[in-house]
C-alpha cells in the first residue's frame, strides 16, 4: 500500500475520532455543555490527536529508519565475492539498492515474476537478458549472480518492512480511535490535554532548526576529521597553493580561496551597503507615500531575479565593459572574468536585502524620537543622523550581516563573473575564485569519495561555517552594545 494511502486512511480515522469523541461526550452530558470541563470541540480534537499523532510519528520514524536498517543488514550478509577487500561498503550497498530498484521495475512491467525474484542469483543468466531487452538498466556490478541475489533480498526486505509498517501504523490509528472514544468523559480535561499537545508541537518545531544545525555541523566535522587524517592541517590552513590532483601530490591550501571569498564579498558589500542603506533612508524619511509605493517594490524585484541571470549579466555585460573601459586602458588585465566583475554584480544583487530590511527597521523606530529631536530644533538630516540611525543600528547591523552571509555563500555569480583561478592578488581585475566554487568542483564528477581531494570539500564547508559564525558573534556584540543605550 502506498504511503499516500496510509496517510489518507489515518486522516480519515482521525476525522472519525473527532466526530465520535465529540458526539459521545455530548451524549454523556445529556446535551448540556455546562456539565463539560471543556468545550466540546476540545474533546473532538483530543480524539483526533489520539488517532493521528502516534500513527504518523511511527510512520515517519519507520520510513527514516528502515533504509538504514536494511542497508546495514544487507552489508553484513553480502558474500565475499561481492564485498571485496578494499571496496567501500557504502558503494556496494548502493549498487545493491540500484539492482533492487531495477528488479522492482521489471516486476511492475511484467518482465519478471515473483518466482524469479525469489531466487534471482540462480536465474541470473536469464534475468539479465530479459531486463536488458525491456530497456531496464542494471548497474555494472550486477553482472555477478551474487549481486542479483542481494538485490532480490534487498527488495524482499523492503516489501516485508513496508507491510509491517502499514500494519503497525493502522493498528495504532485504530487503537487511538478506540482510546479516544473511551476517554471522552465529561470530567476529562480535554482543553488542557490539547494545549499540552500544541505546546509540545511548538517546542518540536522550534527545535528543528537547532537539530538541523547540529546535524550539519556534525556531518562536516566527521568528514573533515577524516580529511585531516589524510592531509596535514597546517598545509591546509596555511598553504598558499590550491592544486588538487586526483592522481596524488595535491596541494590544498585554503588561503587563495579564502582571499578570493573575502575580496569579492568586500567589494559586494562596498556596493550594496551604502546604496541599500541610503535607499532605505530616502524611502523611510524623505519619500512620499506615492513614491515609496513605487520605489520599494521596484528595488525588491532585484531579490527575485535568479542568480544564474546575474551570472549571465556579469559574463556578457559587466565583465566586457570593465575590461574594455578600465582593465585594458589601465594595463591591469585583459580578461572579462575578474574580482571586480563578480563583486559589482553581487553587490547589485544584495541591494534589496540591505534596503528592504533597513527600511523596515528604520520605520520601527518610535515616531516620538523624531518628534522630540525636531522639537529641540534639529533639522531633518540631523534627526536622521543623530537619532534615527543610532536607534536602528542593531537592526541595520543584522541586515548587513545577512548581506555578508549571502555574499560569502554565492556560487553562480562567482563562477561566471570571477572565473575559477585560485590565487592571491591585489589586482581587482584579475580572475579569482571562492570557497563555494571549489566545494562544488571537488564534489562534481566521478571521484573517489574517500580521497583527500573529495573530502577537502567538507573542510572548506566547515571553514565557511566558522567564518559566518564569527560574523554572527561580532554582530551580536554590536547589537547588544547599542540596544542597551536605546531601550
Amino acid at each position: 500500500m502506498p504511503v499516500f494511502w496510509i496517510v489518507s486512511i489515518v486522516l480519515v480515522l482521525a476525522v472519525a475520532g473527532y466526530v465520535a469523541a465529540k458526539a459521545r461526550v455530548l451524549k454523556l452530558a445529556g446535551g448540556d455543555s455546562r456539565r463539560l470541563h471543556s468545550r466540546h470541540v476540545y474533546y473532538g480534537w483530543y480524539g483526533a490527536l489520539l488517532v493521528a499523532t502516534p500513527a504518523l510519528l511511527v510512520l515517519a520514524a519507520w520510513m527514516a529508519a528502515q533504509p538504514v536498517v536494511i542497508d546495514r543488514g544487507i552489508a553484513a550478509d553480502l558474500p565475499p565475492s561481492v564485498m571485496r577487500e578494499g571496496v567501500n561498503p557504502a558503494i556496494v550497498v548502493q549498487d545493491v539498492r540500484r539492482t533492487a530498484t531495477a528488479l522492482s521495475q521489471g516486476l511492475r512491467e511484467g518482465v519478471l515474476t515473483r518466482t524469479d525474484l525469489a531466487d534471482a542469483a540462480a536465474q541470473a543468466e536469464t534475468l539479465r537478458p530479459r531486463l536488458t531487452e525491456a530497456g531496464i538498466r542494471l548497474p555494472p556490478a550486477a553482472s555477478e549472480p551474487a549481486m542479483l541475489g542481494a538485490g532480490g533480498e534487498y527488495r524482499a526486505r523492503q516489501v516485508a518492512g513496508h507491510w509491517a509498517m502499514t500494519g503497525v501504523v493502522l493498528l495504532l490509528a485504530v487503537g487511538g480511535l478506540v482510546l479516544g472514544h473511551r476517554q471522552s468523559q465529561p470530567q476529562t480535561r480535554a482543553r488542557n490535554l490539547v494545549e499540552r499537545f500544541v505546546k509540545a508541537a511548538l517546542i518540536t518545531c522550534s527545535s528543528i532548526a537547532i537539530l538541523t544545525t547540529a546535524g550539519i555541523v556534525l556531518s562536516m566535522v566527521f568528514e573533515s576529521a577524516q580529511f585531516f587524517r589524510q592531509y596535514a592541517w597546517t598545509d591546509f590552513f596555511f598553504g598558499t597553493t590550491w592544486s588538487p590532483r586526483f592522481g596524488g601530490g595535491s596541494q590544498l591550501g585554503i588561503l587563495p580561496l579564502l582571499w578570493g571569498t573575502l575580496y569579492i564579498s568586500a567589494i559586494a558589500l562596498v556596493v550594496a551597503v551604502p546604496i541599500g542603506l541610503f535607499a532605505a533612508i530616502y524611502m523611510s524619511e524623505y519619500a512620499s507615500n506615492r513614491v515609496r509605493s513605487f520605489v520599494k517594490p521596484t528595488i525588491e524585484v532585484l531579490a527575485g531575479i535568479p542568480t544564474i541571470v546575474y551570472g549571465l549579466f556579469a559574463l556578457m555585460t559587466v565583465g566586457p565593459m570593465l575590461r574594455d573601459w578600465f582593465a585594458q586602458p589601465l594595463g591591469l588585465g585583459s580578461s572579462g572574468s575578474s574580482v571586480m566583475t563578480a563583486g559589482l554584480v553581487m553587490g547589485i544583487m544584495l541591494i534589496p536585502f540591505v534596503s528592504s530590511l533597513s527600511d523596515d527597521i528604520i520605520n520601527a523606530v518610535p515616531q516620538s524620537l523624531r518628534d522630540g529631536a525636531l522639537g529641540l530644533g534639529s533639522t531633518q538630516s540631523e534627526t536622521v543622523r543623530k537619532v534615527v540611525l543610532p536607534a536602528a543600528l542593531p537592526g541595520i547591523v543584522g541586515a548587513v550581516l545577512l548581506a555578508a552571509s549571502r555574499a560569502i555563500g554565492e556560487t553562480m555569480i562567482v563562477v561566471m563573473g570571477a572565473g575559477a583561478a585560485a590565487k592571491m592578488d591585489l589586482n581587482p581585475f584579475e580572475a579569482m575564485t571562492t570557497i563555494t566554487v571549489k566545494i562544488v568542483s571537488q564534489l562534481t564528477g566521478d571521484t573517489d569519495f574517500n580521497s583527500a581531494e573529495t573530502l577537502v570539500a567538507f573542510a572548506l564547508g566547515l571553514s565557511l561555517f566558522v567564518i559566518t559564525l564569527i560574523l554572527n558573534i561580532v554582530a551580536l556584540y554590536v547589537v547588544r552594545k547599542y540596544r542597551e543605550q536605546y531601550e
